[in-house]
């Protein structure tokens, strides 16, 4: 499963509208990007999904259900990796599985290893990169229950290298997952390279005001951002941010 609709979402905060009847769907095993200028509450909206707050209208629909303001539902992968110090990697890995009372060591030492991270099973996240630690978050979050991963920014504090490597890699695991994915940048490149599709926000208060298709086929290798098809889709996405 994981189809999310999400249906006429309002917020504010100390009276000022930050988010103004949001809708949008997404269906199982899609890879869908909000797009939208720093400060546009895509990351209120994430926590709106999540249940951590409570929108003043709409609803949250997530495999059927009603999950408005209902915790537990996604699986979330925030700017930083917020990975446990005192646990290994491994242990970090089964988190979320522990949680829900169950836990699938065989499988998850199988995703470290094809994350390249085999010789780390035991290291704790202090010896980690950056770009690591972000592995194990999603790792994590793939062995989570949840049917909806919400990755809120995952690559922003990397470097632009290690960030290429990240966006490859991530694809690559979820070419053979295949979970749906909601994701949130402010970086167009990054989302014309990952997604299927692309919703893009306006500035406060924030409203979608176009849906793109992605029409570069999988699998991507970063050699598209240099051609001339991924230029102008690019150029296409800026005139609309700046418009």
């Amino acid at each position: 499963m994981g189809t999310l609709m999400v249906k006429g979402i309002s917020k504010s905060f100390q009276g000022r509208k930050v988010l103004e009847n949001i809708q949008f769907q997404v269906e199982e095993g899609e890879f869908v990007t909000i797009l939208g200028p720093s400060g546009s509450g895509k990351s209120t909206l994430f926590q709106l999904i999540g249940g951590l707050l409570l929108p003043e209208e709409g609803s949250i629909i997530l495999d059927g259900h009603d999950m408005t303001g209902k915790r537990g539902a996604i699986s979330y992968v925030p700017q930083h990796s917020a990975l446990l110090p005192w646990r290994t990697v491994l242990q970090n890995v089964l988190l979320g599985q522990e949680l829900q009372g169950k836990k699938d060591e065989k499988r998850a030492r199988e995703m470290i290893k094809k994350a390249g991270l085999a010789d780390y099973e035991e290291s704790l996240p202090g010896a980690l990169s950056g770009g690591m630690k972000q592995r194990v978050a999603f790792i994590r979050s793939l062995l989570s229950p949840q049917s909806l991963i919400c990755l809120d920014e995952p690559f922003s504090a990397l470097d632009d290298f290690t960030r290429e490597e990240m966006h490859e890699w991530l694809l690559s695991i979820w070419s053979s997952y295949r979970r749906t994915i909601l994701f949130v940048t402010h970086n167009i490149d990054e989302a014309l390279f990952l997604s299927d599709r692309i919703l893009v926000l306006s500035t406060n208060p924030a409203h979608v005001i176009h849906e793109f298709s992605v029409p570069f086929p999988r699998p991507r290798q970063h050699e598209l951002l240099l051609r001339g098809e991924f230029l102008e889709k690019k150029r296409e996405l800026t005139s609309i941010l700046r418009n």
